[in-house]
């Protein structure tokens, strides 16, 4: 990955807020990553000329943040947040940071539909092993303020937190952990129109929401936890094929929130891992719940390719979220050999 070229295009993007057009999230530097990460550099910049102009300013702190329970999800602090990170990053080492605002943002992982989540996972790659890059670690920073900024509980979440485990060793596994039955049990929202917010807001009113959000079991054991995620992310990529042409572009973020959970993994203690894996089921689980239909279509014919050719052809495409969703399938098909997913984003770029 060409790091001049995704520095650069941090510190153009870093002028800009996290959000625009009211709460529309900034997809910029979760876009560029994956370009450069996927050899794209020269798409880079050009891709930002078309897309700056939507995006507005950066916003400006008002007040410190002191209580920062009280400030959680609040988006007039937004610029407060953004200052607040930025400090604490410029005084701390970076893994020191996440892992003291990990758990406490993990809980409000809906956030700005989950963006904020999936900027840290994006911000967190980007850093790998360097500790000084002053332009990653802005990106951090602004994407750890954005989340704090639009902290959003999914209804019905904290019963997982509360039954989550904390052993780290990695002991036999009695049974697998069962992904597949988990989404099998999801039920539907029966008004699926209106934005995010409204759409969660009508879970509590499910009956069968939160039995079914406690069907996936808690992971006993960080490695449980990691497979746990790899299955949930394989599984929410098939789904796309069955239910994307409900809602295009978000059930995107049923599989991109996921991944950057488990992108996290490695920068976080072990300990966290297993309610990682709590939050990020709830938020897929919210995603299908709230924005896919009840029955699925059978899977559409995609042209094969490779999974070079599939991000070429999402790069090509150029919509931030066909970009986001080849770059996350790429990852599962990495990590699983299913060749279906790769069908994935290109039936995103048909929708979108």
């Amino acid at each position: 990955m060409s790091d001049g070229i995704l520095d650069e295009a941090y510190e153009r993007l870093h002028r800009t807020g996290p959000e625009y057009q009211g709460w529309l999230s900034n997809h910029g530097p979760m876009a560029v990553e994956a370009l450069a990460r996927h050899g794209h550099q020269q798409r880079v910049h050009r891709w930002l000329d078309d897309y700056l102009g939507r995006l507005d300013e950066l916003p400006r702190a008002l007040h410190p943040i002191d209580d920062w329970r009280a400030a959680l999800g609040d988006p007039k602090r937004a610029g407060d947040w953004l200052a607040y990170f930025d400090r604490q990053l410029r005084e701390r080492p970076w893994r020191e940071v996440l892992g003291t605002w990990w758990p406490r943002l993990l809980p409000g992982i809906a956030a700005g539909a989950t963006h904020g989540v999936i900027r840290v996972g994006h911000a967190v790659r980007a850093l790998g092993e360097d500790d000084l890059n002053s332009q990653r670690l802005t990106e951090l920073g602004q994407a750890l303020g954005y989340w704090a900024a639009r902290w959003q509980p999914v209804p019905g979440a904290d019963r997982l937190r509360d039954g989550a485990p904390t052993d780290t060793s990695d002991g036999p596994d009695t049974d697998a952990i069962d992904v597949d039955a988990a989404f099998a049990g999801l039920p539907r929202i029966d008004n699926q129109t209106g934005g995010v917010r409204d759409r969660l807001g009508q879970l509590p009113g499910v009956p069968r929401w939160e039995p079914a959000l406690a069907a996936l079991r808690p992971a006993r054991s960080p490695a449980e936890a990691e497979r746990g995620l790899t299955t949930l992310v394989h599984r929410a990529g098939l789904d796309y094929l069955r239910f994307g042409h409900a809602a295009p572009v978000m059930l995107v973020h049923a599989v991109t929130a996921p991944t950057a959970v488990l992108r996290t993994l490695p920068a976080l203690d072990r300990r966290l891992w297993a309610p990682s894996l709590a939050a990020a089921w709830a938020a897929t689980a919210a995603m299908t719940s709230v924005y896919a239909p009840a029955d699925g279509i059978a899977p559409p014919a995609v042209t094969a390719a490779t999974p070079a050719e599939v991000f070429a052809r999402a790069a090509r495409h150029g919509d931030e979220h066909v970009v986001k969703l080849a770059d996350a399938v790429l990852d599962a098909h990495a990590a699983t050999g299913d060749d279906r997913l790769l069908s994935a984003a290109g039936y995103a770029g048909q929708l979108i």
